[in-house]
């Protein structure tokens, strides 16, 4: 569990250095400069991503169950996954979806682990969804009150929309018939 707490901590750690320490953030990539500073950035977020997957799995081993879920939420998981992955593509994808959700990734964080939260209750599940839960929220939040940077995506233009539902619904069967099970361990198809 100490993994998997650590890894949160890094991954959403760094992801908050503009929520928490903007001024702290922009200083850092002035030294380091802007690709030093996303070099940085990577590491930090790749370590503990990889120590969230290490530690969830472990986790995973020897559940502490805080609640069970009727089976019938798995079924409301998979609807509620449905749009996440369209969401995601479209936030490098700007179009209708991007301009009427304004944070389109953000969105499907949320959903995502707003989702999970539903059907999956040991400890490790809580913190991990939780965690991503509550950060996601937090970030829309304090958007509204510091600069947004560009992100990196493609020109806006009227492919994007139909480009986003097309290859997010790809990603979502790919990852309800394969990608699931071979990354995560459980066969969402019983």
């Amino acid at each position: 569990m100490t993994e998997l707490i650590v890894g949160l901590i890094l991954f959403l750690g760094i992801h908050s250095a503009s929520i928490v320490a903007p001024v702290a953030r922009d200083k850092a990539a002035v030294r380091l400069g802007e690709y030093g500073w996303k070099g940085l950035y990577s590491v930090i977020a790749l370590v503990g991503l990889i120590l969230v997957i290490r530690g969830y799995g472990d986790a995973r081993l020897d559940p502490i169950v805080l609640y069970s879920s009727p089976e019938w939420t798995r079924h409301l998981v998979m609807l509620l996954m449905l749009p996440v992955f369209v969401f995601f593509l479209a936030a490098y994808l700007p179009g209708r979806i991007s301009h009427t959700l304004k944070h389109p990734m953000l969105v499907a964080v949320k959903l995502w682990a707003a989702s999970h939260l539903l059907a999956n209750g040991a400890l490790a599940d809580v913190l991990l969804f939780g965690s991503f839960l509550a950060w996601a929220v937090v970030d829309r939040i304090s958007i509204k009150r510091r600069s947004v940077r560009d992100n990196p995506r493609f020109p806006s233009g009227k492919a994007n929309d139909p480009a986003a539902i097309v290859g997010g619904l790809a990603l979502y069967l790919a990852f309800v018939f394969w990608l699931h099970p071979v990354l995560i361990g459980v066969a969402i198809i019983r």
